[in-house]
């Protein structure tokens, strides 16, 4: 009898778990992190490391990281009115996403930036920014749009006086309830319309004054907007045709008697990605707001706003990479085949190693910028608007492919959903395609060049930093300056303009403060003559791989 127990008990028990890795989660996201603790110190934020240290431990705990997967399971639903029949239009959330808004809110993701200005905190807080989008980057859209609100309502001094003290609170309130009940307020922006998309000077609400009109002055809206990003803060700037031409206003949920704005939600758009995140379509049915800025220089305005926003679409990209990296790495070494370890066999290092060589010079590139930003140097503000059109155009078109990549690192498991590699993926696109596509970046770029005298030779000058320490920059630096001395068909060729301008700057960065081996990797696979293949895993002879992932691993 003992023995047949015993040979049924196999029955039960098919196998064993055994070469599967263990789950990436309780780790500290700084710390874990080498060449972003290093690009702290060199960028001027070392004060900041305690702070950041601990906020890499929250970042990287199970429970932050549960939220994310909890918050993009369940999303958001549009409820246009109460039981009652009146009208609320209110977006409900998963608890989920409002812990991660407050953890965001809290620890001044928002705002620290602009409440504690000094050397470095441009950088301190890009350094959070990267480390909660690895978390959950849906969520962050809110944040961003909050912060980059500032420089666009500061505009018009009487209504930033007014505003400002509760946007820059680190105070989380959800409540569907007029600004004036809350001690803190999220910002949002509503630009694009069906018709027009990018060209917003196609828009056609119409903003009529309530009195006599102008800067500060209130207006009533009438129009549409396709595209409201986090339809459920509390007052948006947005774009109208005044009398005077096409100008921005602030629109508050609510208008200033406390009775609800018709800014009424129509739907929510089924995105592909980003879905945490509530995007919408709404109709603005007379709704109450205010004008910033000059009449007929909407535009102007608003891109005060904008440009912050693509500098936080470059942080969201490297950070999507890097965590890309962190767990194509992570399961790498510890899952076996043929006989070795995944991070053991050549042609596995190959692609490891090109993943890592590309997150890290996204990463130096962003947080070049981060510095420059807290810059009031002149040359630094150019090196920003040229940096960061560059920078948005590249670095976010190279974050699908390297999702892609990562994710066929771990084969058929990447797929699956319990995964955050499909989320990443998902999200993969989405910081190119907002806040102005890559063709408007391109553009931009050379609007910059055009109307910014001195812009392109600062960025030359910030390229002959690195002259002379390494052969293949020296010389692909000298092929770029070749490639502005020829004006024609300047706008056909664009797009492989700002490419070199980007992988210019990486490899300068990198030849300058980073690590040898990933400074030699990166100027022998991007710039030089033997650079071959157009996927990942192309790395040429030569290239010290595994030094390279030892460096981008997590020791978790």
């Amino acid at each position: 009898m003992p023995e047949i127990a015993r040979a049924n008990q196999y029955f039960a028990e098919t196998h064993i778990v055994e070469n599967q890795p263990r789950p990436l989660e309780d780790y500290n996201l700084y710390r874990e992190d080498r060449a972003l603790r290093e690009a702290v110190a060199r960028e001027g934020a070392s004060w900041a490391e305690d702070g950041l240290h601990a906020f890499g431990a929250l970042a990287g705990s199970r429970e932050l990281i549960e939220l994310g997967f909890q918050a993009n399971e369940n999303k958001p639903v549009l409820y246009t009115h109460d039981r009652y029949g009146r009208r609320v239009d209110e977006v409900r959330f998963h608890p989920a996403y409002h812990r991660l808004m407050q953890v965001s809110i809290e620890h001044g993701l928002h705002a620290s930036h602009w409440t504690d200005p000094r050397e470095g905190v441009q950088v301190a807080r890009a350094a959070k920014f990267y480390m909660q989008s690895q978390v959950e980057a849906a969520h962050c859209c809110p944040i961003t749009m909050t912060s980059a609100a500032i420089p666009a309502l500061r505009l018009q001094p009487d209504i930033a006086a007014q505003w400002e003290p509760k946007i820059l609170a680190r105070h989380y309130d959800p409540r569907n309830v007029p600004d004036s009940q809350k001690e803190g307020v999220t910002i949002g922006m509503a630009m694009t319309e069906k018709q027009g998309g990018s060209d917003v000077r196609a828009n056609t609400t119409r903003a009529i004054p309530l009195g006599s009109g102008g800067p500060g002055q209130p207006y009533e809206l009438v129009g549409h907007k396709y595209f409201v990003s986090a339809p459920m803060c509390d007052a948006f700037l947005v774009l109208a045709q005044a009398p005077g031409g096409l100008s921005c206003f602030l629109l508050p949920r609510w208008r200033p008697d406390g009775s609800k704005n018709p800014l009424q939600i129509q739907r929510l758009k089924n995105k592909m990605g980003n879905v945490a995140n509530a995007s919408s379509e709404t109709e603005l049915r007379g709704a109450w707001a205010v004008m910033i800025g000059g009449e007929g220089r909407g535009v102007a305005t608003i891109l005060k706003m904008v440009s912050m926003t693509r500098f936080d679409c470059m942080i969201g990209s490297a950070a999507g990479m890097r965590q890309a990296v962190v767990q194509a790495t992570h399961h790498c070494a510890q899952r076996a085949a043929f006989g070795r370890l995944l991070s053991e066999q050549p042609l596995m290092q190959n692609v490891l190693a090109d993943l890592a060589l590309e997150s890290e010079a996204a990463l130096a590139m962003t947080m070049r910028i981060a510095r420059a930003l807290d810059s009031e140097n002149e040359s630094e503000k150019l090196l920003v608007r040229m940096g960061t059109a560059v920078g948005k155009y590249w670095i976010c078109k190279r974050t699908p492919g390297h999702a892609y990549e990562a994710m066929e690192c771990i084969g058929g498991s990447g797929v699956m959903e319990d995964s955050i590699m499909p989320r990443l993926f998902r999200e993969s696109p989405v910081n190119s395609i907002w806040e102005g596509s890559g063709n408007v970046q391109c553009l931009d770029m050379l609007r910059a060049m055009q109307k910014d005298p001195g812009s392109l030779e600062t960025y030359m000058a910030e390229l002959q930093l690195a002259a002379g320490g390494n052969r293949h920059l020296d010389q692909y630096v000298a092929l770029l300056a070749k490639e502005f001395a020829d004006r024609a068909d300047v706008e056909y060729r664009a797009r492989a303009i700002v490419e070199r301008m980007a992988l210019a700057l990486q490899g300068a960065l990198l030849v300058r403060h980073g690590d040898q081996a990933v400074a030699d990797g990166f100027c022998l696979s991007r710039l030089s003559g033997a650079a071959s293949g157009l996927v990942y895993g192309n790395l040429p002879r030569g290239v010290d791989c595994a030094a390279i992932i030892k460096r981008a691993a997590v020791n978790a």
